[in-house]
């Protein structure tokens, strides 16, 4: 039996198709509420959900774990609760961290590529528990995403117990199916792509830094197949530990986006630039972009998908095809 907490949402939904499909048993940890997430297990539904308030009774009897795949967070980068996401990003993580220690269960969780805040040039962008100490995050998403690296890292280096695997994923931009209830948090590709079904153009955010031009942002955006290949290839290697980016290794322009997008979706590539809201100035990362040694070191040789092919994939594949769910 493998827990994923989060199971329902995004990324965790497609981690669960996927260990579906080997046939593995599954236990979910995600409220269903009212967003239509059940849709993204409609196709593979679990052994069981379980409400996250009803997750430490649950521990105490579990039997029988395989491992825990920890996706679960306020994962909103404008989330100004400080007490809500402390108690669901650092606490909870920290119990099953502890819980997987104790019954000696392997332990994957989600950190976040808003944990390195404004690093604007590749070489900032190291991963490992050793380049945690500097970084400085934007938001309060961000810095409970660093607290709990942080916790991990002074856990590692005491020497107190840890589960016998334990690796953390730096996802970057992931888009892909399923993401559909994410609302204001939804990827810029599926907003783009209803952008131009409702007739107008692409619009981007104007630049709010006077040396990078508008439409010239950069982000590393990775398809979600290529996070869950990333995850199962963790699985299948259960003597990998450590902190790890996972991203492509590349950034790519938003301008370069939009063009992508337009291009899937069989229409000319016409983009508007708007002013970027008061609320991102001065939070926005204009620059991010993996750096994937640490996790290519380790081992894992597959490829990432280019940006193209994986809006080709996402465009045609689910958002005009009338199967919108994986």
């Amino acid at each position: 039996m493998i827990i994923v907490t989060g199971g329902a949402g995004f990324i965790g939904s497609c981690v669960q198709q996927a260990l579906f499909q080997q046939g593995r048993r599954t236990v979910i940890v995600d409220y269903l509420h009212d967003q239509g997430k059940w849709r993204n297990l409609a196709a593979h539904p679990p052994h069981l959900i379980v409400p996250p308030n009803e997750l430490p009774a649950f521990l105490e009897t579990a039997s029988g774990v395989e491992a825990v795949i920890h996706l679960g967070a306020i994962s909103e980068t404008t989330a100004r609760d400080g007490d809500l996401v402390w108690q669901s990003n650092v606490t909870l993580s920290q119990l099953l961290w502890q819980w997987c220690a104790e019954r000696q269960v392997p332990f994957l969780y989600a950190s976040s590529a808003a944990t390195y805040g404004a690093a604007d040039r590749s070489e900032l962008f190291a991963d490992g528990l050793e380049s945690v100490d500097t970084l400085q995050p934007l938001n309060l998403y961000g810095w409970s995403k660093q607290a709990f690296d942080l916790w991990v890292k002074r856990t590692v280096e005491a020497g107190e117990p840890t589960p016998p695997q334990w690796a953390g994923l730096k996802f970057f931009n992931v888009y892909g199916p399923n993401e559909y209830h994410k609302g204001k948090m939804i990827s810029v590709i599926k907003v783009k792509y209803d952008e131009l079904m409702a007739g107008g153009p692409v619009r981007l955010f104007q630049s709010d830094r006077p040396d990078i031009e508008d439409g010239q942002q950069k982000r590393d955006f990775i398809w979600v197949g290529d996070v869950v290949n990333v995850l199962l290839w963790l699985l299948e290697h259960p003597a990998i530990s450590g902190l790890f980016n996972c991203g492509t290794g590349q950034a790519r322009t938003y301008e370069a986006l939009a063009r992508a997008v337009c291009a899937a979706a069989g229409r000319p590539a016409e983009i508007d630039y708007v002013p970027m809201p008061e609320s991102l100035k001065g939070q926005y990362q204009s620059f991010t972009q993996a750096d994937m040694w640490a996790l290519r070191e380790a081992g894992y040789k597959a490829p990432f998908t280019s940006l193209e092919d994986g809006i080709g994939l996402y465009v045609e594949g689910y958002l005009a095809s009338g199967r919108s769910y994986l």
